[in-house]
């Protein structure tokens, strides 16, 4: 110990010399236990008077206590997630830390609470992007709490972000960026970067992982020794990394002739697989590739299909790699990036950077891979160079339209085919594609069952008022199956919306059935194209106000399913205006209901 520069109140020069030449002489343990021996002699003279301070001072001081260990700090995990990847690299950062002998508390951005996070101390948050720059749906209510004016400022807390994202979307890993922004600005400190994941995350997410928990490990006198293995705990042995090949059942065309779009009813066997699902999951589906597509590329870079590649450390052909295990049509930064240097064009150059973000995205809507590779040809490319530049395949997700109470050992699907014209060629839907062209009963195609916790039915006595339009439609048939096999006494209310009556009603005759049977106590239709003007399901909502805010009024659970760019944001308006409408409210206050019903759980989206 060193002498104090200062002098203690009340003390005369003797004392404070007697002091000093004491406290030179202690170890760090003995003046804390010293500290506390004087605060129980200060303590005992103000409550006995100073008669007794002499009878405490001549006491034989007690053995020294242990000296308490210095106070772990707390962690916390926060995931938000729409398709389950957040939650799953949560479960494994979780994991990695008990390695290190610390524990965290993980949870759902969706089912945290808010006021525990003035008194976080070390946090580290996993998020995903919905659309172009939007929270995971049911995030939301996190965001808008920690970007508002009621968020405590933050000077304590240690933090770090690894953000998911989609590079072909203009703001990437956007939902991440704003995170990361707001702790700051509130004042936390960085443990480490925030890093930004692509949908190919199983590198970078790793290397994230072993870093913060290396960070938060660092003053254990031995390294931190992390292994963090990306794995998303499932029931089943069949999951995203091990996808079951399931039989497709029947593959049949939904919308009737002279619909100006095609939608497909699709059933998959599940026998043999152990695989179960709730009313509100998805199915992920793994497609191949066009052979049409995948041949073009060949073609274009005069590339043999025979020739040797590896792939995830395994041997494989260029002409299987292009089919399975990449995707060959949309192009992405890296692809730009990395055509840009092989070709040396300038027009791909000028797309680089992060001040060219509108500039890319508008390229990449216009381009497909072939596209870019005819337009900057470069002549010597070799397989592997080739294949470094293309973005590992992607599933893709899917409402489930059917219930295991009905459907036992199956799973079915509402499937819309994209199909559309760029550069003057018919194109398709890598996935929709797929299962049109190429998946006729018989045929084995890769699935697994990937959970939707935030779409889900509620107690059997319930009113349920579903929303939604086109292939939105899906988890409302599988909601209905569930109840009708359980024998479910809650109201429910179907409002559906699509183009044409005679085309486009699809599950006309089960829905039919339903309200037959007071399966389905309520159906609303809006047919938009039957009709001057246009009509859609959120005017159908309006047209019926004061029933939509009675069953709210009387404990409702509201869902939207369909496309994220329109159905959401208009139905979520038409609610909004319903509820002050009805109520005699202002607009804030409307608002606030609804994120009310979404915080209790009963206003759930699953848009796309």
């Amino acid at each position: 110990m060193t002498k104090m520069e200062f002098f203690g109140p009340g003390l005369s020069n003797d004392q404070w010399e007697r002091i000093n030449d004491l406290a030179v002489s202690l170890q760090p343990a003995q003046a804390l236990w010293l500290s506390g021996y004087f605060a129980g002699v200060g303590s005992a003279a103000r409550g006995a008077g100073a008669s007794d301070q002499v009878a405490v001072l001549d006491r034989a001081p007690p053995d020294p206590a242990p000296v308490p260990a210095a106070k772990t700090r707390s962690l916390a995990i926060l995931y938000g997630t729409e398709t389950g990847n957040s939650r799953g690299l949560a479960t494994t950062l979780a994991a990695a830390a008990k390695q290190q002998g610390i524990v965290a508390a993980v949870s759902d951005m969706a089912d945290y609470k808010i006021r525990r996070l003035k008194d976080e101390q070390d946090l580290l948050v996993i998020t995903s992007t919905h659309g172009e720059g939007d929270p995971p749906q049911s995030a939301v209510g996190f965001f808008e709490f920690l970007e508002g004016h009621k968020a405590p400022k933050l000077p304590d807390l240690r933090f770090a972000v690894l953000a998911l994202g989609d590079s072909t979307y203009e703001k990437y890993c956007e939902g991440g960026k704003r995170i990361d922004r707001r702790l700051e600005e509130l004042g936390a400190s960085r443990l480490e970067p925030r890093v930004d994941c692509d949908v190919d995350f199983e590198e970078a997410a790793p290397a994230w992982i072993e870093a913060v928990v290396a960070r938060l490990a660092a003053k254990r006198s031995e390294p931190a020794r992390v292994n963090a293995v990306v794995a998303e705990p499932v029931a089943a042995a069949f999951d995203k990394q091990n996808p079951f090949p399931a039989t497709v059942i029947d593959n049949v065309v939904l919308s009737g002739r002279g619909s100006s779009k095609e939608t497909r009813h699709i059933e998959f066997s599940l026998e043999g697989s152990g695989l179960r699902y709730e009313p509100g999951d998805a199915l992920g589906v793994v497609p191949r590739n066009d052979p049409a597509v995948v041949d073009t590329v060949l073609d274009s870079v005069k590339l043999a299909a025979d020739a040797s590649v590896v792939v995830r450390q395994k041997p494989s052909t260029l002409g299987e790699a292009l089919s399975s295990a990449f995707e060959v049509s949309a192009v992405t930064p890296r692809f730009i990036d990395h055509w840009a240097e092989l070709s040396g064009a300038a027009a791909l150059a000028a797309l680089r950077g992060p001040d060219r973000a509108e500039a890319r995205a508008a390229f990449m809507r216009a381009h497909h891979v072939v596209d870019v590779i005819r337009r900057f040809p470069v002549s010597g490319v070799d397989a592997a160079t080739l294949l470094r530049g293309l973005r590992p395949m992607q599933p893709r997700l899917y409402s489930i339209s059917s219930s295991l109470a009905a459907a036992s050992d199956e799973v079915h699907l509402t499937v819309g085919t994209v199909r559309y014209d760029l550069d003057g060629q018919p194109r398709a839907g890598v996935a929709s594609g797929f299962l049109a062209k190429r998946a006729a009963p018989g045929a084995l195609v890769p699935v697994y069952i990937q959970s939707n916790p935030h779409f889900r039915l509620p107690p059997d006595d319930a009113a349920i008022l579903m929303i939604g339009a086109g292939t939105g439609i899906a988890p409302y048939r599988a909601f209905m199956q569930e109840r009708e096999a359980r024998g479910a006494n809650g109201r429910s209310w179907l409002v559906f919306g699509e183009r044409n009556f005679r085309s486009d009603f699809l599950y006309q005759t089960e829905w039919q059935s339903l309200l037959k049977d007071k399966v389905l106590t309520r159906m609303d239709v809006a047919f938009s194209r039957d009709r001057t003007p246009k009509a859609y399901v959120q005017d159908r909502l309006r047209q019926n106000s004061r029933d939509v805010y009675a069953w709210l009024e009387e404990g409702a659970h509201v869902y939207v399913c369909g496309d994220a760019a329109h159905l959401a944001p208009d139905a979520d308006a038409a609610l909004r205006e319903i509820v002050a409408a009805e109520s005699g409210c202002d607009a804030a206050a409307a608002a606030e209901y609804l994120a009310a019903l979404q915080r209790d759980h009963r206003y759930q989206r699953d848009v796309y």
